[in-house]
């Protein structure tokens, strides 16, 4: 598809509206209804040109609806291009102040971990590391298991975060390597898979292989935060 043309934004009374249109291949009037779903793809064979999970709209609702508002779609039929428009409300008035103190007594904070994340796909990781560096974590972000085999040891992170679905060595054989290494070189390092395969099968292999937690996408700041607490040693700084 072309690339989309620059956003246009508008002010409507207590929203504001942002638009972004392409002229790209266009979504076909009858999955109009689900393009916003979870793991919902319009070519859903195995063989598709476009690749994916069928998460990245789901994530971006997600993400507008926590703010309040909304967000559509419009396509006047494949090959024509297609509309997206989101809603946000307007803040009329100034946010409270937050005293400082109550800031660092919140339960959510990373600040002090040292956290390595891997995932083969590029927005999954800027969105991660986006979230840990927002709740105060040292991240270092890498795209394949033989980065994370080659960064464990130097980095010393607190917890690690994988993805499952990756190429040439995926997320259960990656633990499975840093199983087998010494205490000293990272073995034993407390290790997460945040992944969409969300089946209990999913689940009771995933543990089987070496993880200490099971979280699921789309990506739930909160939970995973909590996850991160609750199996990680903060570093005192």
């Amino acid at each position: 598809p072309l690339p989309p043309h620059p956003p246009t934004s508008s002010q409507l009374p207590q929203f504001a509206q942002i638009t972004v249109r392409d002229t790209g291949k266009g979504i076909n009037p009858g999955f109009l209804p689900y393009i916003f779903e979870s793991f919902r793809q319009e070519d859903a064979s195995t063989t598709r040109k476009y690749g994916g999970l069928g998460l990245g709209l789901a994530i971006v609702r997600q993400l507008v609806e926590a703010h309040g508002g909304t967000i559509t779609a419009d396509s006047p039929g494949e090959g024509l291009g297609a509309t997206f428009t989101v809603r946000l409300p307007l803040l009329n008035v100034a946010p409270e102040s937050v005293p400082t103190e109550e800031l660092q007594n919140q339960e959510a904070d990373l600040t002090g971990f040292r956290i390595l994340t891997v995932d083969d796909d590029s927005d999954a990781r800027q969105l991660l590391t986006e979230i840990l560096t927002l709740y105060g974590a040292e991240v270092l972000s890498l795209t394949s298991a033989s980065e994370v085999l080659a960064n464990l040891e130097s980095f010393q992170p607190d917890v690690l975060i994988s993805d499952i679905g990756m190429p040439e060595v995926d997320g259960y054989c990656l633990i499975q390597q840093i199983r087998a290494l010494s205490p000293e070189k990272g073995g034993l390092i407390p290790a997460i898979a945040l992944t969409a395969y969300a089946r209990e099968d999913d689940y009771h292999r995933v543990i089987a292989s070496g993880y200490q937690r099971h979280v699921t996408k789309p990506l739930e700041p909160e939970k995973l935060v909590q996850t991160v607490l609750a199996i990680g040693q903060r570093k005192h700084l």
